[in-house]
Parts: structure tokens; C-alpha cells; sequence
């Protein structure tokens, strides 16, 4: 036995089925997406013990603390609320028109969170247009936007496709035979559920609730607009007031909060594959009687809350804005190339990157296994401010041929939404049945030559649906861009941050426009993956 081998087994309990070049390449990859945010431990140690304690424990750093942890759970909760019923309502149920809204209630996950927090600041503010519409009828006053509630509601409208969309993953995979097994036992639909189909369902519901959280706790700029101090305004706030101590010291007490999140996840999950052949068909929905029509008010109420409250003040900051006009802020073709080329390219770097990490951790229940897949996480959860921070500490100081350059920009977007694709492709694993594999090994193909030839042509479609969610991130991405971008790299995005940042509003509406329609494009690209027999 070899010593890389021994070395190993002693690490999973001796499980002498772990394939040692799957192994170490998974460790490799997970290494290298967390060796960047090694920064933060250097940055932390180099504080003095005394002042780390004043700052740790200070009245500001609990409040920021409370605030975060507020937010990700207010936005968890609502995300579950929404996302359930609603992939619910768009598989199982003879909704109306379900192909549609199976669409439609997934595309809030285009719009980036900064744009919607603002237009719901714009509509709803003190002085916003949903103030003026109500004033000629005697109401001054409206519910306050700002703040914790403010934040919870924006967000979640923008993050609850990712509970939608695993959720109606596992349904669609679901046999539905074990439900009318349950109902032949005189159990309720409402029993059948909890008993059968909830158990089932569970862990794609963690996974989404998982991401949610994640993106809920690292976003930037819904909190910064809204005025809510959470970790990720303090630490930026902190940056620019060349307070990097402090800032060290607050990323390490975030990405404590992210290990607490990513071991409750780990709890309530499982490995449990499910396998069905006939979910999602019409002699399997559940039929809603006389609620078939008003039932469409759900998924009709939250996609017009989250799609046309921005779309309504992208108009109006169109016509109405009288700004002269600035050549140097006009719109060009090549950022749209721009964003394209290095949103693609990210996404085929993060499925071939979440291949092996997916593989290993639904084939091999070891800890191992489980460590590497958790530690791809991490970069979702970092602020992008502070993993693009990382990045210029590490390319500045050690690697300055690749400091500002497309690489190091690509590899910032792969580390920030690796998780993605390996949930994706993790999810597509667990489905194909083992017997497969085994009568593929019995025919005497190789470990490889099954994967090749049985489970990668089963997966190909959650690899496919993986690479376009990175992709459609990626496009939307505002912090990794602005910091790391090559100098006179002009993207979609951008764009719309230097419309907003000089106040002409007028030249972030046509880019604004079309990142949603391309980000549009990649959701359906996601929904066609699902494989169910209606399709689109």
C-alpha cells in the first residue's frame, strides 16, 4: 500500500473504496479556492490581543453581529415559505398555465439584488413614487423600506428561486406511486405529505435554504442601501477608513457565522438518492377543485412584486430623467461581449472544477468527502469585497504578472459561485440509480469508463443547469468586477454602477435591460435541464 494511500485511510477510517487520484484532486480544488481567504488570518493574528478583544466585544461589532444573523434568518424563513409552495404549486398541482409561471417565478434570481433594492427605495422611500400616488388620498405616511425589514423583504424576493428551484427538482424526480401507496392507506393529502413526500423533499430544501443564507449574509448592497450595518457594509466601511484590522477581524467573525450555517445544513441533509420515472405527469397532479384559478394569485402576486416593481422605475428613470447628456457614459456593444466572455468562461470552469467534488462527496460518505464539498462553499459565503480584497493582497504582493488581469478575474467568479454548480451536479449524481453503475462495472468497463459512459450522460443535464446558475451570477456580479476588472474592462454591470454613482439613471436602463434579458435566457437554459416531459 502506498503512502499516499495510507495516508488516506487514516483519514476517512480506513474506507480503502476512496479512489486515491479522485481524492487528491478534489483536495486540490478545494485548497485552492480556500488558500486566497488565507489573507484574513494574517491580517488577524497581527493584531494585538488586547485591541482584537476591545473590538470583538465592542457595543458595534454585537449589533452588527444581531443584524446579520436577523437577516439571514428572517430571509431563510420567507425563502422556504415562498420557495415551497410555489415549486409545489408548478409540479404537482393542475395549475393553470403551469409552464409559464414555472418561468416566471424563477426569474426574480436574474435581477441583482442592488437593482432591486434600489427600485424598491425609489418606489416605496419616504418621498418615493408609491408615496406620490397615494398622497392626492390623504396618506403621508407609509411603512418604513429602510432598515431590517427593508432588507429581509428585497432580498428574499431576489433568493427564493434558489429554495424554488431544488425543490422542484426533487419533485420532478420523485415517484409519485409512494404517494398513492399512503393514500391507499387512508392517509390525508395533507398526511401523504408530511409522511412521504416532505422527507423526501427535505434535503433539496436545505440546499436552497443553504444558499439563500449564504447570499443573504455576504450580500453587500441591499444592506448598504437600505442602511442596515451587517458585516458586509462594516467591513467595507472599514476598508475605506483603512481600518484593516478591524475589517480582518470582523471577515473571520463572518465566515465563523458561515461554518455554523454550512454545519446546520450538513444536519438536516442527506445523501438519500431518489429515483422516479413518472413525477410531474398529468395523471399524477393533484387537482385543485374551484382554487384552480385563484390559486394563480400566488405565484402571479410574488413575480409582479419582484419583476415589475423595477421594470416600473427603469421606465421611469428613462423618461423622466432631463440630466444633459454625457458621451463618456454612453452604452457600448463590447460590454455586453465583455460580460459575456468572462461569465462563460467562468461557467465552464466551474463545472469541470465541481465534477470531481460533486462525484466524490455523493459516491463516498466519508468525512473526507464531506469536508471537501463544504469547504467550496466558503466563497459563496465571503462578501465579494473582501474575497476581491484577498485577491489584490495576493496578486499585488506575490503574483503581479496576474495582479488585474482576465485569469485572476475568472478564478475570483469560480471561487464565489463553485457551490452552485457543485450542488447542481451533486443533486444529478444521487439520482442515477447504482444498479446501473455496477452492471456497467459487470461488463467490464473501469471506474472511469462507467462514469463516461453511464452516470456522466444521466448527470449532463445538472452539469448543464449548474454552469448556466454560474453563469447567470457571474453576470450580475458588482464587487469581484469593479475591484479586479483589467484597467478599461467595461462590463453590463459596470455600466450601471457608474449611472447610479453619478446619478444619470438614464444610461443604467438599457444595460440594465439587457442583463436581464441575457440572465433570462440562461434561467430557461436552467429550467430545460429539469427533463420533465412537458419541458418548457
Amino acid at each position: 500500500m502506498s503512502r499516499i494511500q495510507r495516508i488516506i485511510d487514516r483519514a476517512t477510517d480506513g474506507d480503502d473504496r476512496l479512489p486515491p487520484g479522485l481524492t487528491l484532486l478534489s483536495a486540490a480544488i478545494a485548497a485552492t479556492l480556500v488558500f486566497p481567504l488565507a489573507w484574513l488570518v494574517i491580517e488577524a493574528v497581527t493584531v494585538e490581543p488586547a485591541r482584537a478583544r476591545e473590538l470583538l466585544f465592542s457595543r458595534a461589532t454585537g449589533e452588527v453581529l444581531l443584524n446579520s444573523l436577523l437577516l439571514m434568518a428572517g430571509v431563510t424563513g420567507l425563502s422556504i415559505v415562498l420557495g415551497v409552495p410555489l415549486a409545489y404549486l408548478t409540479v404537482r398541482t393542475d395549475l393553470p398555465f403551469r409552464w409559464f409561471w414555472s418561468v416566471v417565478v424563477a426569474l426574480p434570481l436574474v435581477v441583482p439584488s442592488y437593482v432591486g433594492a434600489f427600485a424598491f427605495v425609489s418606489a416605496f422611500g419616504p418621498q418615493g413614487e408609491f408615496h406620490d400616488l397615494l398622497a392626492p388620498l390623504g396618506i403621508e405616511r407609509i411603512p418604513e423600506i429602510y432598515g431590517l425589514p427593508g432588507s429581509i423583504l428585497v432580498i428574499t424576493l431576489y433568493t427564493y428561486p434558489y429554495v424554488y428551484l431544488s425543490t422542484r427538482a426533487a419533485l420532478l424526480s420523485f415517484d409519485t406511486t409512494l404517494i398513492e401507496a399512503a393514500r391507499s392507506l387512508n392517509h390525508g393529502r395533507a398526511e401523504a405529505f408530511r409522511r412521504v413526500t416532505l422527507p423526501v423533499i427535505r434535503p433539496a430544501v436545505a440546499a436552497g435554504s443553504l444558499l439563500s443564507a449564504l447570499y443573504a449574509v455576504s450580500d453587500f448592497g441591499t444592506p448598504s442601501i437600505m442602511r442596515l450595518s451587517v458585516f458586509t457594509r462594516q467591513i467595507y466601511v472599514e476598508y475605506n477608513a483603512f481600518g484593516r484590522d478591524y475589517a480582518a477581524l470582523l471577515s473571520l467573525q463572518l465566515l465563523g457565522v458561515v461554518l455554523v450555517v454550512l454545519a446546520l445544513e450538513w444536519l438536516v441533509r442527506s445523501n438519500r438518492a431518489v429515483h422516479g420515472d413518472d413525477a410531474g405527469t398529468s395523471r399524477d397532479l393533484v387537482r385543485l377543485g374551484r382554487w384552480r384559478w385563484p390559486a394563480t394569485l400566488v405565484p402571479a402576486s410574488v413575480a409582479a412584486t419582484a419583476l415589475l416593481v423595477p421594470l416600473w422605475i427603469l421606465f421611469l428613470w428613462l423618461v423622466r430623467s432631463d440630466a444633459g447628456r454625457r458621451p463618456s457614459m454612453a452604452f457600448e456593444a463590447v460590454q455586453v461581449l465583455n460580460s459575456l466572455s468572462v461569465s462563460l468562461a467562468a461557467a465552464v470552469v466551474a463545472a469541470l472544477a465541481a465534477l470531481p467534488v460533486a462525484y466524490f462527496a455523493a459516491t463516498h460518505g466519508s468525512l473526507l468527502a464531506t469536508l471537501f464539498e463544504r469547504a467550496t462553499y466558503v466563497g459563496f459565503a465571503v462578501p465579494g469585497i473582501v474575497l476581491a480584497l484577498a485577491l489584490v493582497y495576493f496578486g499585488s504582493g506575490y503574483l503581479p504578472g496576474l495582479y488585474q488581469t482576465l485569469p485572476l478575474l475568472v478564478f475570483a467568479y469560480v471561487v464565489r459561485f463553485l457551490p452552485q454548480a457543485v450542488g447542481s451536479t451533486r443533486t444529478s449524481i444521487l439520482g442515477v440509480d447504482p444498479r446501473l453503475v455496477e452492471a456497467g462495472r459487470t461488463l467490464g468497463e473501469s471506474s472511469m469508463g462507467a462514469f463516461r459512459r453511464v452516470t456522466f450522460p444521466l448527470t449532463r443535464s445538472g452539469i448543464v443547469a449548474g454552469a448556466a446558475l454560474v453563469f447567470l451570477t457571474t453576470m450580475k456580479e458588482l464587487p469581484v468586477t469593479l475591484i479586479l476588472r483589467p484597467s478599461g474592462f467595461e462590463t453590463i454591470v459596470t455600466q450601471i454602477w457608474r449611472a447610479q454613482e453619478t446619478a444619470l439613471y438614464q444610461y443604467a436602463v438599457v444595460p440594465t435591460l439587457i442583463l436581464l434579458v441575457i440572465s433570462g435566457l440562461s434561467m430557461v437554459v436552467i429550467l430545460a435541464q429539469e427533463g420533465s416531459e412537458e419541458g418548457l
